[in-house]
């Protein structure tokens, strides 16, 4: 028989693995290598998930900034880019701008999901660590 019973230092590894962009998950799997232990599915999906929307997260950026690099040479199309990336990047609120609010409000959703031990549903990103999980 199966004990599907999640663990309170399960719960609070993934809640932690999303804040920290997946780097308390990973340290979780190298303590697991070396004492041979073996990830229960609910611990690999949240570890998973949180490396994943990491590293979408910088291949995000890369590109955004290498369009807007492109862009910032073509006349006329420089001044409208600027403009968009000057109301996206100025401070809102507690010197935190529109993208950086959007970014921690959806982590802490994930990592408050996480620790309440529900498994958090990102469209296409939650569908890709499930198939690959199980």
């Amino acid at each position: 028989m199966q004990d599907n019973k999640i663990y309170l230092i399960e719960r609070i590894v993934a809640g932690l693995t999303y804040p920290t962009f997946g780097l308390v998950g990973f340290v979780w799997l190298i303590l697991g290598l070396f004492t041979n232990a073996k990830l229960r599915p609910f611990m690999q999906y949240h570890i998973f998930q949180s490396i994943f929307i990491s590293i979408a997260l910088v291949l995000l950026d890369m590109l955004l900034g290498f369009v807007c690099n492109i862009l910032a040479a073509i006349p006329f199309v420089n001044i409208i880019v600027l403009n968009i990336i000057m109301f996206l990047n100025s401070p809102v609120f507690l010197n935190y701008s529109i993208i950086q609010i959007i970014m921690i409000a959806a982590l802490l959703y994930c990592g408050v999901t996480a620790f309440l031990g529900i498994r958090t549903y990102i469209p296409f990103v939650s569908e890709i660590i499930d198939r690959n999980v199980r």
